[in-house]
């Protein structure tokens, strides 16, 4: 197995100077700091060509779902460009409803925490929920791109303070934040720094009609992954994951499985989320399997109509 070489650690100090590029901030808000939107000038977001050979658009709903993009405040943009990663908000539950983003595996770095929240300023602080939904109970900030994500090459520590905005958090069950996702995330990046890829891995909560309402705001059931790499052999390859917290919403105990069990087709996720993932199906096994299956199951009915018939 290739051993991927990290680069060096970046000292705490590095990351409080880098602090004042996102604290150009606007006053507090209900004890929210509001990074100034000036301070995003330059940042190019998630590289639709990132992975060489392949180039992946950034997903966007579509159908009656397109309507909850949130625009950035005076555009028509629904995209909020951070370092190496981009996040598309919901209108309707002022949570992110897909994030994206790009992992160098070869140039990660590991870095420190800049555990300091923001709402952003390119979106009104009415749309976007912030520390009042995280006060006094058991809900963490559960990153969409993981914070370590984005964090490689010379901008890491930018990327670094960047993941700190509640426009790519949404409320997790501390042991659910602190386990079964992060053990997902664990799983993806170090497959990355192992193998030295580069990977785009876009990141979402599922939406439902019964998700519980807590604080004013609607929590989540469970969340997905959708991941985009090139195989050994130079093809192009998609998986997606899925991870429900409905249990530990209710306070049980949950129990902790193999990825394998986590895994599910793109399809589901596009069936469940409205968002257009069709360019990525095609490299999914899972979602191929699913439609030979159904035209087989097709092939089946037309036989047995052909039975009553004839």
């Amino acid at each position: 197995m290739i051993t991927a070489q990290l680069n060096t650690v970046v000292r705490y100090e590095d990351l409080e100077r880098l602090g004042t590029i996102i604290s150009g901030a606007q006053p507090e808000l209900e004890g929210n700091p509001v990074s100034n939107p000036g301070v995003f000038n330059g940042r190019e977001g998630y590289d639709p060509d990132f992975i060489e050979g392949w180039p992946i658009a950034l997903p966007k709903a579509v159908g009656v779902k397109a309507v909850d993009m949130l625009p950035l405040r005076g555009t028509q943009d629904v995209e909020l460009k951070y370092m190496h990663f981009s996040v598309i908000m919901s209108k309707s539950r002022k949570l992110p409803m897909l994030t994206a983003t790009n992992v160098n595996g070869g140039e990660s770095k590991k870095l420190g925490r800049y555990d300091k929240w923001y709402l952003d300023g390119r979106i009104e602080a009415h749309q976007q929920w912030g520390n009042e939904l995280y006060l006094n109970n058991r809900l963490d900030r559960g990153h969409m791109v993981r914070r370590e994500d984005p964090v490689w090459g010379a901008d890491a520590a930018t990327a670094n303070s960047d993941t700190f905005h509640y426009t790519n958090c949404c409320p997790q069950m501390d042991v659910f934040n602190q386990q079964t996702w992060l053990g997902l995330e664990n799983y993806i990046l170090q497959n990355a720094r192992v193998n030295k890829l580069s990977i785009s891995v876009f990141t979402g909560p599922f939406f439902g009609h019964n998700d519980m309402t807590y604080n004013g705001a609607r929590i989540p059931n469970g969340y997905w992954k959708v991941v985009a790499f090139l195989k050994e052999d130079g093809t192009p390859s998609a998986t997606a994951y899925k991870i429900s917290q409905e249990k530990e919403l209710t306070e049980l105990e949950f129990a902790y499985g193999p990825y394998r069990t986590f895994q599910i087709s793109i399809r589901e996720v596009v069936d469940n989320t409205g968002i257009d993932f069709s360019s990525l199906e095609r490299y999914d096994g899972f979602t191929q399997q699913e439609l030979e299956s159904a035209s087989d199951g097709l092939k089946r009915e037309i036989r047995d109509l052909n039975d009553i018939l004839l």
